[in-house]
């Protein structure tokens, strides 16, 4: 059977339940289970916790990661990378290295015969307006320009302490409140009034979440592997949920 597999927020770069190293081992390991059988992939962003291009430089690290991504895309597999809220700043190195295609917004797909929107998920629905005013600053080729011009050990140390201070300054709840505080709902019911979609599949939330719309449309947030290992799996244009077993390599769905 074929499936097609989602994922977002490694956050490479950061210990957490696990240090950055063993995490990185831990999704290589969970790439080379999910390629048996996937015929498409999306990281729907924050693969890294700070990522920025210099025009021959690119951060140290992730050589594991990105040696697998080649392999799977030198095989055949259809690799897709969303662009979020902490590496913004790649640009084409995926593409040209890797041959995979990056989005810096969500797109839409029709994918077992289900109407998707697929994106991180920053930015989108009310509130976060700080970082809705940080994002515009941090787009701006002007802005890019004048970083790239600072030596890569001073930019990208800059860049991992203003990472470690958003992450921790914007520490959303570990459960879901309500449908009123989370603002990605928000954002899909609104977007429910003009267009129907079958799923949103965001990540950003650090939270897996499957949530029943109207219409028969769903919400799904794909969490983290900071603490959850979750990802999403589509089969038969039904899209779950599932968990990654540190210890035995399993898969087990919500």
């Amino acid at each position: 059977m074929s499936k097609v597999y989602f994922a977002s927020d490694f956050h490479l770069g950061v210990p957490a339940k696990l240090p950055s190293r063993e995490r990185e081992k831990l999704i290589v390991r969970w790439l080379d289970k999910i390629s048996k059988d996937a015929t498409e992939l999306y990281l729907v962003g924050d693969v890294f916790d700070f990522w920025f291009e210099y025009s021959s430089v690119v951060p140290k690290g992730y050589i594991r990661l990105l040696g697998k991504l080649a392999e799977l895309t030198d095989g055949g597999l259809p690799i897709y990378f969303f662009i979020g809220n902490h590496d913004m700043w790649m640009f084409k190195y995926f593409e040209e290295e890797l041959g995979i295609p990056t989005f810096r917004e969500p797109i839409i797909r029709e994918i077992q015969g289900k109407k998707m929107m697929i994106g991180h998920g920053d930015g989108l629905g009310p509130g976060d307006n700080g970082y809705k005013f940080i994002k515009k600053v941090f787009a701006n080729p002007a802005c890019q320009w004048l970083f790239a011009r600072l030596h890569p050990n001073l930019g990208i140390g800059i860049a991992n302490f203003w990472s470690a201070k958003s992450r921790y300054a914007n520490v959303e709840p570990d459960r879901f409140v309500s449908e009123e505080n989370e603002w990605l709902v928000q954002f899909a019911k609104d977007t429910l009034k003009e267009n129907h979609f079958d799923y949103f599949v965001f990540g950003h939330r650090h939270l897996p979440i499957s949530f029943n719309l109207q219409g028969g449309s769903q919400y799904i947030n794909l969490g983290d592997w900071l603490n959850h290992q979750s990802f999403g799996i589509m089969e038969n244009g039904d899209l779950q949920l599932a968990f990654y077993e540190n210890e035995h390599g399993k898969i087990y769905r919500n």
